[in-house]
């Protein structure tokens, strides 16, 4: 049996999904071994197959753990009792936030999904299709509340918000004139304005 954490209390697969994500970060996924992984993060082959089975896990993985934390966010802020345009606005900030914070999994994982296994490719399009539908019956609450024009579809509202979340990894530096926050406030802005009456 693997062991579960190195000397410092790392968890291994925790370990793995880092080195996978800086090495695929920085080659890209294709061009990057399963050894270059295993050796990045100080363990066995038998270590990573036994946590994730294959290459196409840990990438899958890579994106899923951050699609996982942002669906529990919205989640929450789709359930609290704010008004809706609050609710609608915390939600469209904290997805932009969320991605910055993990750019490399995004840039990633919208660089390699390509190269996913049918099977997880259909998972990961599911996983996303629920957060957006989600992410949609917010937008479409405040449309039938007369807090949101209706003249725009609900579905290209997200569109158009999801499209500028996803491009953030072609353009956001860290050292840039922007932090993720203000960054956020600035597109959940331009959408709220987009959904006014």
């Amino acid at each position: 049996m693997p062991r579960t954490t190195d000397g410092d209390g790392t968890p291994v697969p925790q370990r793995l999904l880092a080195a996978a994500t800086r090495l695929f970060a920085e080659q890209g996924y294709d061009r990057t071994s399963v050894q270059e992984i295993v050796e990045a993060a100080g363990v066995t082959k038998g270590a990573l197959y036994h946590y994730f089975g294959s290459k196409d896990d840990l990438l899958h993985e890579v994106y899923a753990r951050v699609l996982r934390l942002q669906q529990e966010r919205l989640d929450a802020f789709a359930d609290s009792d704010e008004p809706v345009e609050r609710r609608v606005r915390d939600a469209a900030a904290d997805v932009v936030v969320t991605t910055i914070e993990n750019l490399d999994d995004a840039s990633i994982f919208f660089r390699s999904m390509h190269q996913l296994s049918p099977e997880k490719n259909k998972q990961v399009r599911a996983e996303r299709r629920r957060y957006h539908e989600r992410f949609r019956a917010l937008i479409e609450e405040g449309q039938r509340a007369g807090v949101f024009t209706d003249e725009v579809p609900a579905d290209l509202v997200v569109d158009y918000h999801f499209g500028s979340v996803h491009h953030l990894s072609t353009w956001y530096r860290p050292d840039g004139p922007l932090t993720p926050q203000e960054v956020a406030d600035h597109l959940a802005g331009l959408l709220l304005r987009a959904l006014r009456p």
